[in-house]
C-alpha cells in the first residue's frame, strides 16, 4: 500500500473485511432504522402535542400522546438496544480476524522484515491498531449511519412543518460540509503520526523493562526515563492537537447550529405573521432543530475515530501486502541424505555496502561435522540462516543432495532442519508441549520419553511437580537456562532431522550445565549432517572440518589439528581463549 491511497480506498477495503458478517450487520442496520424512524415519529407528535393540548385543549389528545411518547421510546429503546449489541458483534469480530491474519501474516515474512521492525511495534499492531480499524469500520459506520438517520428523518418533519423555513435554514448545509471535510483531513494528517509515536513509545518502554538488570547496573534510570518522557511529551503534543481539532469543530458545528436558530427563528416569525404556521408547527421546527445539532456535532467528532481507524489500517494493510516468504520451490523431498554445498555464496543486508558474506564456498557431507569460527561479526550467523532460508544469497547457490535450495518447497526444506541455539526460545505450556512442538505434536510417548532421556533432560524433568506435564512458565521461565537448553536438545532428537545446527547452545552456561548439554549433543550429532557455531573452541576439537571466518570470507578451513598447526587466525584465537581459561 502507497502513501498516495486515499482513504476513501482504504475505508473501502475496510468495509470488506465486515463482509462474513452481513446478516448481523442487516439486523443492525434495521434497528437503525426503526431508532431513527422513532424519533422522527416523537417529532411529528410535537405538533399536535402544543396545538391540541394546549390550544385546541383536546382533552382526548391529552390522553392518547402520553401514551405514544412511552410506545415510541420503548420501540427506540429495543431497537437501540439491537443496533449496538449486532454492531458490537460485527467489529469485535472484525479485530479478532484481523489480529489472526496479521500474526499469520508476520509467521510468513521474510526474516529481514524482523530485522527492520521491533517486536513491540508488530504487538502494537495486533493490539491497538487491530482495534482501532474495527472501530473505523463498524463503530464509525454506526454513529455516521446513526446521526445521519436522525438528520434525515428530523429534515423531513421540518419539511412537513414548513418547507419555506426548512429551506432558509438549509443555506448553512455548504458551510457544515466545507468544514467537516477540513477536520477530517487534520485528523488524517494527525492520525498516523499518533500511531507512530505510541510504537514508539511502546518500545521506548519495552527496552527498559526487558534490560532493567542493565539499566539499574549501570545507573541508567534517570536515562531510560529521560527517553521514554521526551518520547511521551512528543505523543501528547500530537494528542493534543487531535484533540483541539475535535474540540475547534465541535465549537463551530454550535456556532452554526446557532446561527441556524436564530435563521429558524427569523423566518418562522415570518410565516407565522403570514399565518402559514402555527404555535406547534413552530415548536416542531425547534424540537427538530434541536436535534439535528448535536448529530452534526457527533458526525465530527466522529471524524477522529474514523481517521485514527484508517491510520491503524494503513498500517496494518502494510503488514498484509508485504510479500511472503519466496516459496516458488515445487521438489518435494522426505528424508534428505543431508549432503550440504555452498557454492560461491554472497550475502548482504539491505542498506549495507560490505556483504554479510562474500565467495562462501564449502560442503558438509552426512555423518561429519562442521565447525564454523570466527570473531563477532564475521558472518557466522548470517552463513547458518541461509540454510533455512530465513535470508536468501544475492549469488551464488546453497545445494542439498544435488538440488539448489530454492527448488525444495519452503515446509519440506525446514522439516530437514533442527536447530539448537544459544537463546533457547521455549513458549507457555508444558515440558511435553514445548519438546512436541509444532509438527511434532502428534509423537508418542515413547518417542518423547527416549527424546527427553537422550537429551539428560530426565533428570530434572522427574523432580518437577508433575513430570512431563509440568507448566514451565512464559518463555520457560520457571527452568534454568542449561534446562531450556536440555529441553531444547529434546526436541532437536525427537524432529530427528537430517541436519543439525548448533548456535553457540552451550555459550551462556555453567561448567556443570555445559557438560550435561555437550553430553546431549553427542548422543544428538551421529549420522547427521551437523554445523556448528562454536564459541568455545574446546568444544569443536573433534569437528571434521573447521571453517574459520572473517569478515564474511572463510580465511582458514582444516581439521583443529591442522588450523592449530598453521599458526593463523585459528591459533589466535585458540591462544587467546587458552590464556583466558588459565
Amino acid at each position: 500500500m502507497t502513501s498516495s491511497t486515499s482513504p476513501w480506498a482504504i475505508y473501502r477495503r475496510l468495509l470488506g473485511l465486515a463482509r462474513p458478517y452481513r446478516a448481523v450487520l442487516l439486523i443492525a442496520f434495521v434497528g437503525l432504522m426503526l431508532e431513527g424512524a422513532a424519533a422522527g415519529a416523537f417529532g411529528l407528535l410535537t405538533k399536535p402535542m402544543v396545538d391540541e393540548t394546549f390550544v385546541a385543549k383536546n382533552q382526548e389528545f391529552s390522553l392518547l400522546l402520553p401514551l405514544a411518547i412511552v410506545g415510541i421510546f420503548v420501540v427506540r429503546g429495543i431497537a437501540g438496544y439491537v443496533t449496538d449489541l449486532y454492531m458490537a458483534k460485527a467489529g469485535r469480530g472484525i479485530s479478532r480476524d484481523m489480529r489472526i491474519n496479521a500474526l499469520g501474516k508476520y509467521l510468513r515474512l521474510p526474516g529481514l522484515r524482523f530485522d527492520t521492525e521491533p517486536v513491540p511495534s508488530m504487538l502494537m499492531r495486533l493490539g491497538s491498531d487491530s482495534d482501532q480499524v474495527a472501530q473505523a469500520a463498524i463503530d464509525s459506520a454506526k454513529v455516521m449511519l446513526q446521526q445521519s438517520l436522525q438528520v434525515i428523518y428530523m429534515l423531513a418533519v421540518m419539511l412537513y412543518a414548513s418547507w419555506r423555513v426548512t429551506l432558509a435554514v438549509l443555506v448553512l448545509a455548504p458551510v457544515i460540509a466545507w468544514m467537516m471535510d477540513k477536520v477530517g483531513r487534520r485528523y488524517r494528517r494527525f492520525g498516523h503520526r499518533v500511531q507512530e509515536s505510541g510504537a514508539q513509545l511502546l518500545l521506548s518502554a519495552d527496552q527498559a523493562l526487558s534490560n532493567q538488570q542493565e539499566v539499574k547496573v549501570y545507573g541508567a534510570q534517570k536515562a531510560e526515563l529521560k527517553r521514554y518522557s521526551d518520547q511521551a511529551n512528543h505523543h501528547l503534543k500530537l494528542s493534543l492537537k487531535i484533540e483541539a481539532t475535535r474540540s475547534i469543530s465541535s465549537a463551530v458545528v454550535q456556532l452554526t447550529g446557532a446561527v441556524g436558530l436564530a435563521l429558524l427563528l427569523f423566518f418562522a416569525g415570518r410565516e407565522a405573521a403570514a399565518g402559514r404556521l402555527s404555535a406547534g408547527g413552530f415548536v416542531q421546527l425547534m424540537i427538530s432543530m434541536l436535534a439535528i445539532i448535536p448529530a452534526l456535532k457527533q458526525l465530527t467528532n466522529v471524524q477522529g475515530l474514523l481517521q485514527r481507524g484508517i491510520a491503524s489500517a494503513e498500517r496494518l494493510f502494510s503488514v498484509l501486502d508485504a510479500p511472503d516468504e519466496p516459496d516458488a520451490g515445487s521438489r518435494p523431498i522426505e528424508r534428505a541424505n543431508g549432503l550440504l554445498e555452498f557454492r560461491d555464496v554472497q550475502a548482504r543486508y539491505p542498506g549495507q555496502s560490505r556483504p554479510a558474506l562474500a565467495g562462501v564456498s564449502f560442503t558438509a557431507a552426512p555423518g561429519t561435522v562442521t565447525a564454523i569460527v570466527g570473531r563477532s561479526g564475521s558472518g557466522k550467523s548470517s552463513l547458518i540462516k541461509l540454510i533455512p532460508r530465513f535470508y536468501e544469497p544475492e549469488s551464488g547457490s546453497i545445494v542439498l543432495d544435488g538440488q539448489p535450495l530454492h527448488d525444495y518447497r519452503l515446509a519440506d526444506l525446514r522439516r530437514q532442519i533442527a536447530m539448537v541455539g544459544q537463546q533457547v526460545m521455549l513458549f507457555g505450556g508444558t515440558v511435553a508441549e514445548n519438546v512436541a512442538y509444532g509438527e511434532l505434536q502428534d509423537a508418542s510417548g515413547d518417542d518423547l520419553d527416549r527424546a527427553v532421556r537422550g537429551a539428560n533432560a530426565m533428570e530434572f524433568v522427574e523432580q518437577l511437580p508433575e513430570g512431563l506435564a509440568t507448566h514451565i512458565g512464559a518463555k520457560g521461565n520457571k527452568l534454568s537456562g542449561g534446562q531450556r537448553q536440555r529441553v531444547a536438545i529434546a526436541r532437536a532428537m525427537l524432529k530427528d532431522a537430517p541436519i543439525l545446527i548448533l548456535d553457540e547452545a552451550t555459550a551462556a552456561l555453567d561448567t556443570e550445565s555445559e557438560r550435561l548439554v555437550q553430553d546431549a549433543l553427542n548422543h544428538l550429532m551421529p549420522n547427521r549432517t551437523t554445523l556448528v557455531i562454536a564459541h568455545r573452541l574446546s568444544t569443536i576439537e573433534h569437528a571434521d572440518q573447521v571453517l574459520v571466518m572473517d569478515q564474511g570470507h572463510i580465511v582458514e578451513r582444516g581439521t583443529h589439528a591442522e588450523l592449530l598447526a598453521q599458526g593463523g587466525l585459528y591459533a589466535h584465537l585458540h591462544r587467546m581463549q587458552f590464556r583466558e581459561g588459565e
